[in-house]
This record gives C-alpha cells, structure tokens and sequence, in this order.
C-alpha cells in the first residue's frame, strides 16, 4: 500500500465509556511491558497486532512512557549485525517489524511526529532501507521501514520534508524503487512524490544533474517493467512524479530527450482507463513538455546545469 492506513474513529455507544476503562490498564501493561525483556517479544506482537484498536491512544503513551522508545531502538539496533552479512531469520524480520510498526503509530500522530523526528529516530531505520538482499525476512524489514517514513509524509509538512532531505532519504529510496518489491517499490515511489511536492524537495531534486537522472533513470526502468507486471498504484505515482518534475523548467526541457516513450504511445491507456485522475497527470505532463518543446530560444542556467552543458 502507498499511503499508511487512516486512523479510524467513530462515535462511541452508551457503554464505551466502561469499555473504554477496562480497555486503558490492558494498553498500558502492554507498554510497561516493552521493559521487561523477557515479555518483550510478545508484548511486541500483541502491541502491533491491536494497534488500530488503540486507535490514537498508543502514540502518546509510547513516547512518553519511561523507557518505551529506548526498547525499541534496542530492538531495532539489535539485528544490525544481521544485516551484513546476511543472517537475518525470519522470527528476527518479524520481531522487529512489530517494533516498527510501533513506531508507525508514534510518526503519524500529530502530537508525537515532530518529536520523533528531533530525535531523529528515523535514522535509525536506514540500515535497512540501504540491504540489497531480495529475501522475504529482508524485503518485509524494507517495507516497514518505509511505511515508517511514508507515515511521516503522508501529511505535508515542510519542516518534515527539509528533515528528510537533510538525511539523505532520496537516495535510499531510489534504491528500493530499483530493486524492491512491487509493494515496496510503490511506496518508495509514493514517499519520493511526497517529497518533491514540496518546493524545496523539487529544487533539491532538480539541484545538479546527477540527482535529475538518478531519478529519471529509475523511474524508467519501472515503467519498462510495468509492460510486463502492470501496477495501476505504481504507475499512478510514477506519472505523479514525471507531472511534478515538469513544474522545473530545467527538468521539463531535459525530459523533451528523457520520457520513456512508453509514456507517449498509449501503452498504458488501458490501465488508465478507469482512473481519471492519473490519465489527467499524463496528458498535463505531456502538454507541459510540448510548451517548453515549442518555446524554443537558449537553454537557461538550470538546463545547463541537468545537461551537463
């Protein structure tokens, strides 16, 4: 899934209120538990599995809880000497992705996103956004990870933007989006659209011609796989991405020469069919590039600076 799923809220019956009270004591025995070693694990997967229940509840309660978060960096630091070499099991991959989908909860409230990223506890997660390895235990560990950091931009919000950018978190991207899993690739593809939505991760995108191209090029090579494996999801966020790149008069002239001619042709016209707004991106992409194609004159500065001139 791109988008991390919505909390749920509704309005209580006449009896939630007791339900309510019996429910309060069960979550936060869970918590204190994080602390105990020897429940840890358990309590790590009840903890995920009845997070919605929880609803907006467990965020808070996690961050400021004594000692929560330090348990669940050490679960996370823990199997760093599994990364390399490759000796991840899949009892290890599971444990730890219970963790991070605990800290999921913790980087989509409102109340605890900015705090979470003070701290940066997001780097903490970029070990296992930077494995090459295809296996399910790796690829799983990948996916949560990222549904951490799609948490975090699923709201736009410049300063989280500008905490990304200034972590390097594009390049990692670029890296699942390369060799990840469809799921996987889609999200990675939906956090890199977030991101250059945003004035500043468009410039920093668009910044030199190296960052332009590692870009286009991995966006390329998805859509040539698409031909093969069709993803409405991914295509829609791969399209949002070439639409967006078209906002920067550098980028827009450098993909006169660099869009994918499958994106031209009509390849994908039977998978848009149903999806009006996405066939709306691809004919505004492609509009955007013939006006700059027919505007002719000098290249600008910016356009020198993608080509390389």
């Amino acid at each position: 899934m791109a988008n991390p799923p919505p909390p749920h809220s509704g309005p209580p019956s006449a009896p939630a209120p007791a339900a309510k009270d019996e429910k309060i004591p069960t979550e936060e025995q869970l918590v204190l538990d994080l602390c105990n070693s020897e429940l840890r694990e358990e309590t790590l997967y009840l903890l995920s599995k009845n997070r919605e229940k929880f609803q907006q509840d467990i965020a808070p309660l996690l961050w400021h809880s004594f000692g929560t978060m330090a348990a669940l960096l050490q679960e996370i630091v823990a199997i760093y000497p599994s990364l390399s070499p490759a000796t991840l099991s899949q009892a290890q991959s599971n444990r730890v992705c219970n963790a991070l989908a605990l800290l999921q909860c913790v980087a989509s409230h409102p109340d605890t996103r900015m705090p979470f990223i003070t701290a940066e506890i997001p780097v903490y997660l970029y070990p296992f956004l930077n494995t090459t390895y295809r296996t399910r235990q790796y690829e799983y560990l990948r996916l949560t990870s990222l549904g951490v950091i799609g948490a975090l931009v699923k709201v736009d919000d410049h300063e989280v933007i500008a905490y990304l950018l200034s972590t390097e978190i594009i390049p990692l991207c670029l890296r699942t989006m390369d060799l990840g899993s469809e799921i996987s690739k889609t999200v990675a593809t939906f956090i890199v659209q977030k991101i250059i939505l945003d004035d500043a991760g468009l410039k920093y995108i668009c910044a030199t011609r190296e960052r332009f191209f590692a870009l286009a090029n991995v966006l390329a090579q998805m859509l040539e796989g698409l031909v093969e494996q069709p993803s409405p999801r991914l295509l829609k966020h791969i399209i949002r991405c070439y639409l967006r790149l078209t906002d920067n008069p550098s980028a827009c002239h450098a993909l006169r020469t660099h869009l994918p001619t499958v994106l031209r042709d009509g390849t994908f016209n039977d998978f848009l069919e149903k999806d009006l707004t996405t066939r709306l991106w691809l004919h505004q992409m492609l509009h955007n590039i013939a006006m700059a194609n027919s505007g002719g004159g000098a290249p600008h500065t910016g356009l020198n600076r993608i080509m390389g001139m």
